[in-house]
């Protein structure tokens, strides 16, 4: 079994970072996600007892007193930081700039999809999966 302080990775592509006991995280460490985002927390026997999200963005999840894209302000928060784009130039996401779709295409979160070939690759355009 796993013992010490050492890396694992997931089927998903998340990698843990840190303290390991018995085949399990136990003590302090972190998940890196995929998408930049990461879970730093304090773990006993596989289950976090207390820790911290921060999006791949910089922004610390919060969870008393949350401001971030709520009913009131539905801002991304590249705007809070930044201020909004002018009149007639729309943000659609999070990303500035945005990432550049290629025609016909729909990003989907991890990739584009292409209804045509009903295919999603990767930003890279590497294959992901079929539709």
């Amino acid at each position: 079994r796993m013992e010490g302080q050492g890396c694992y990775t997931l089927p998903t592509g998340t990698e843990y970072r840190g303290a390991l006991r018995d085949g399990m995280f136990d003590g302090e460490g972190e998940l890196l996600f995929p998408n930049g985002g990461r879970y730093r927390a304090v773990w006993h026997r596989g289950v976090p007892t207390q820790g911290k999200y921060t999006f791949a963005d910089g922004l610390e999840y919060k969870d008393k007193k949350w401001h971030y894209c709520d009913g009131y302000d539905r801002r991304f928060y590249t705007e809070i930081c930044s201020g909004l784009k002018p009149a007639g130039i729309s943000q659609l996401t999070n990303l500035d700039p945005p990432r550049k779709i290629p025609e016909g295409c729909y990003d989907c979160g991890d990739g584009f999809y292409n209804p045509e070939t009903r295919v999603i690759v990767d930003y890279k355009l590497r294959f992901l999966r079929n539709a």
